[in-house]
């Protein structure tokens, strides 16, 4: 037996993990009062926003992967586009080349709260009240502190009390951050949450049900008190990463027009297994062009490529790099994806076959089709001595990862995270969410609603002609990527990771020790983990660390000298220090449910019976 530093939890009745603590009970108690998964799972993502609010917020985006018994899995896309005044043209006339990472300008429209609340409406049994309680109580009692949220504000209270006073007023009232320990209230988001729970009331009290009562929610933050406080706030110019105030480019127009949606997913076969992921307007099928590179690998998974081994972190690192290149190239909520021929098993036997013994530092984007690729045009940052490390001895990428990453600047370049809540309940339904954006180092606190914008927008590019080039009403790529294994038709896994462009690197590393080496999956999230900075963030500035890959400390000192022996720059990150994985799944033979949760961080949860 594998020791673990906190035990798989099973059962027949219903199971939640979570990033935190909040949203695991919250989600576990709507199943105790007779929920289903999609009331967990709302119920959760609310309190997660509560919870987590320099992880996800109201204002953010949500995508998620659910699958009920006897029907196949379907993505939800509640990942705004961009508002109908944001063109590359209105972009480059402000004289900018970039979307900034802060601020205004980045907004895509709304998308997590109204993707719950549609959710809930189409497929749960609760009403809104019920769901958002949890939620309601942390806001107006108070959560204690953690030590990765008063980090956060650490560094943001400057720039709040400097360019964002709404958000000082929140965060930092008498102009000092709130300690560790401390209770964090958030007074005006309860009045929205409790005025949105009034337009159900009345429409209840008016003889409407369940989802016409509903609907009337969705009016009000579409149309009513939450898109009107948006759009004037919108038209205020504040400070944002380029160093000059900005007004937005949403407007109340945007709100009342867009909806949320549901999708097939984009799935591959892997040894007995089908993984589903959203399609090419995420990165998720960077995730399957992994597996299908690895699976034309002679060998994989076995001997000097068992989980584990050098070779198998070096052989995985390099099929990282040759997906990514292909995402950055090819990936976009775009007509002209060659979605076929990018997870076809022909190609990727072609990507395999420039797999070779030593680290590759080039970028490698493939031709599926016979297509040119192109990349967007974007200088690679971060410089390195002849051994590829600073003055500290170690790769320039590791202190980029564990402070800029890890945290926002205080000047204004958003780099905080995501969150994350998987849920099976009795009846086999299972869901995977990924909410994020709306961070509270994103933009300015909105005082009327107690939660600011999301910068989604700053992932798209400003040239022409590429299928991520911005454009009004696109997606922009995003980085949310929710997962779900099915085996025989039938869904048997969810599971996920907040981490950006290392979404699609670790939860890979996790499926691959279950599916390989028949890991648990408290094991398999427990794991060493490792990822590749090689190609350039999804997120404003965009830089990129060649040939660095980063490892946690646990991977053991012979790993790490043989990977720097096949020439890759490895950082070495603290023990516990990559990734936040959760996880849930089902024996559809026997009904039994399983969890497990992440100890990095100290806040990942999983709950059951």
């Amino acid at each position: 037996m594998v020791m673990t530093t906190r035990p798989e939890l099973s059962g027949t009745f219903g199971m939640v993990s979570a990033t935190h603590w909040i949203g695991a009970q919250a989600a576990m108690a709507m199943l105790e009062r007779g929920g289903n998964a999609f009331d967990a799972a709302v119920a959760g993502g609310l309190s997660l926003q509560a919870a987590e609010p320099q992880q996800n917020g109201p204002g953010g985006d949500l995508t998620l992967i659910f699958a009920k018994p006897d029907s196949p899995p379907l993505a939800f896309c509640a990942q705004g586009p961009a508002p109908a005044g944001a063109s590359v043209t209105a972009f480059r006339e402000l004289g900018l080349d970039q979307v900034p990472g802060t601020g205004l300008l980045a907004a895509t429209i709304p998308g997590a709260t109204l993707g719950w609340l549609t959710l809930l409406a189409d497929h749960g049994t609760l009403t809104f009240a019920d769901v958002v309680g949890p939620a309601l109580r942390v806001a107006e009692e108070g959560l204690p502190v953690t030590d990765r949220l008063a980090a956060v504000l650490e560094r943001m209270v400057p720039h709040f009390v400097r360019h964002w006073p709404s958000s000082a007023d929140l965060y930092a009232p008498g102009g000092a951050p709130q300690p560790i320990g401390s209770l964090l209230r958030n007074p005006a988001l309860a009045r929205t949450w409790r005025r949105l729970v009034g337009a159900e009331t009345s429409a209840s009290a008016n003889g409407a049900g369940r989802r016409e009562a509903l609907s009337a929610v969705v009016r009000e933050w579409t149309e009513g008190f939450v898109a009107e406080a948006i759009d004037a706030f919108c038209r205020t110019p504040h400070r944002d990463s380029t160093g000059i105030d900005h007004a937005g480019l949403l407007d109340a127009r945007d709100l009342a027009e867009w909806r949320p949606r549901y999708e097939p997913t984009v799935s591959v076969d892997f040894r007995g297994w089908t993984v589903h992921k959203c399609g090419f307007w995420s990165q998720g099928p960077a995730f399957l062009q992994q597996l299908r590179i690895l699976d034309a690998v002679p060998g994989f998974g076995e001997g000097p490529l068992a989980p584990g081994t050098e070779g198998y972190v070096h052989t995985v690192v390099e099929a990282t790099k040759l997906a990514l290149a292909d995402r950055d190239a090819w990936y976009g909520d775009s007509p002209d994806v060659p979605a076929t021929e990018l997870l076809s098993a022909s190609y990727a036997a072609e990507r395999a076959r420039l797999i070779g013994e030593l680290a590759s530092l080039e970028v490698r984007p493939g031709s599926p089709g016979g297509r040119a690729p192109r990349l967007p045009d974007l200088a690679v940052r971060g410089e390195f001595d002849a051994a590829g490390v600073n003055g500290l001895g170690e790769p320039n990428a590791v202190r980029a990862f564990l402070a800029a990453d890890s945290l926002p600047d205080a000047e204004g370049r958003a780099r905080t995270d995501t969150v994350h809540l998987d849920v099976v309940d009795r009846w086999g339904t299972m869901v995977s969410a990924m909410p994020s954006g709306g961070w509270l180092s994103s933009s300015p606190v909105i005082p009327e609603l107690g939660f600011p914008l999301g910068t989604r927008l700053q992932m798209a590019w400003l040239e022409q002609g590429l299928p991520n080039t911005l454009a009004p009403g696109r997606r922009p790529r995003t980085t949310l990527s929710p997962s779900l294994a099915t085996r025989g038709g039938e869904a048997v896994l969810a599971f996920g990771s907040p981490g950006g462009d290392q979404q699609d690197q670790w939860q890979p590393h996790f499926f691959l020790d279950v599916a390989l080496g028949g890991a648990g999956l408290q094991e398999a999230i427990e794991a060493p983990a490792f990822h590749s900075v090689h190609l350039p963030s999804s997120f404003y500035p965009h830089e990129a660390q060649p040939g660095v890959a980063l490892v946690e400390g646990r991977i053991g000192e012979d790993v790490v000298d043989a990977l720097r022996a096949r020439g890759h720059r490895v950082g070495v990150s603290g023990d516990w220090q990559l990734g936040r994985l959760c996880a849930v799944a089902r024996d559809p033979g026997t009904g039994q449910l399983r969890a497990g949760s992440n100890p990095r961080g100290m806040t990942g949860y999983a709950v059951g019976r």
